[in-house]
């Protein structure tokens, strides 16, 4: 079992180290590369984002709303609040006929720094479309919407719009929806709790099925990085870095998932930590080493160097150490 870590330094030492668990597989499961322990149970937070969209393509509830690429895309991101993020939820719902009110995802301060700065100097009273998930809960309340389902309670477990993402999730990773662990996510609505391994897999098939609803949704997030993430952000930077070639998508808590269409390969890794910090980094690490043995052209990744290995600063912005990944996945084909 090969190490891979995010070690922090400081001068020169290393201060602390991130300890990453990784999962690459194919389609089927197959595990071909690891790291850590593949097998980790842990909550995918924001990176199931793709997989609770999935109904509401899948259902026709796009087509009856006519949602578009760009609410699709917003449909699975972690959104930073700038000013077209919050433009496409104003049109998301209206096409699904439904307030601002009814969104049960609260505010929070701006992903992006440049935004959450403005916001403070100029004292913005933040709404629930602020929230970085509020594309991901517009997408949950027009499938709602689309069923007849009440509205209310829409993100809540036991309610018919989370049956059906949690029966779609089964499908998609192979756990029995009774077998995987449920709790309350940071914008009220459920995460699941499941092997680092089923994740990758979820991808690996995100990323190569040719079905409609999976397609939408890969080529919107592919067409509309931005969306995704935002300025400044690594999954935007990574899908605009590499176009047409990968699909990323982060989770709170050191989670990062990424698809490889062109390969059917999925990956899903852990900071054990937590540290958010690490998660890019630590992904950076991986597909520099990964791609090159994929027989996949990993020049992309060169304008993105800099987040191999991420300067810290001081108060007075002096680099005091970096952020770098050390070791390597192990691969097992």
């Amino acid at each position: 079992m090969n190490q891979l870590v995010v070690e922090s330094t400081r001068g020169d030492a290393v201060e602390s180290v991130h300890a990453v668990s990784l999962a690459v597989t194919d389609a089927d499961g197959r595990l071909l590369a690891d790291a850590g322990d593949p097998e980790l149970v842990t909550y995918w937070r924001s990176a199931a984002k793709p997989f609770q969209a999935m109904p509401l393509v899948e259902d026709g509830a796009a087509d009856r709303f006519g949602l578009g690429d760009e609410e699709l895309a917003l449909a699975c991101a972690s959104h930073s609040s700038e000013p077209m993020h919050l433009d496409v939820i104003a049109r998301f719902l209206a096409r699904i006929g439904q307030p601002e009110s009814a969104l049960a995802c609260g505010p929070h301060p701006p992903i992006g720094a440049s935004v959450a700065e403005m916001v403070a100097r100029n004292g913005l009273t933040l709404t629930p479309s602020w929230s970085n998930c509020s594309g991901n809960h517009a997408g949950m309340l027009g499938l709602a919407v689309h069923h007849g389902w009440p509205v209310e309670g829409y993100a809540r477990r036991g309610h018919p719009a989370q049956e059906r993402i949690a029966a779609g999730l089964a499908d998609w990773t192979g756990v029995d929806a009774e077998d995987m662990l449920y709790a309350v996510d940071g914008c009220t609505a459920v995460c699941f709790g499941l092997p680092l391994r089923a994740m990758a897999m979820a991808y690996a098939r995100f990323g190569a099925s040719s079905a409609t609803a999976p397609a939408r949704l890969r080529n919107a997030m592919m067409a509309h990085p931005l969306l995704v993430a935002g300025t400044g952000r690594f999954c935007t930077e990574l899908m605009a870095a590499l176009p047409g070639q990968i699909v990323a998508k982060a989770g709170a808590e050191g989670v990062y998932s990424a698809a490889l269409p062109g390969q059917g390969i999925g990956l899903t890794l852990k900071v054990h930590d937590g540290d958010g910090r690490a998660a890019p980094v630590a992904l950076y690490g991986v597909l520099r080493t990964l791609l090159p043995v994929l027989g996949v052209d990993a020049a992309g990744l060169t304008p993105l160097a800099n987040r191999g290995e991420v300067p810290t600063r001081n108060t007075r912005g002096d680099i005091t150490g970096v952020l770098k990944c050390s070791g390597s996945p192990r691969f097992l084909v």
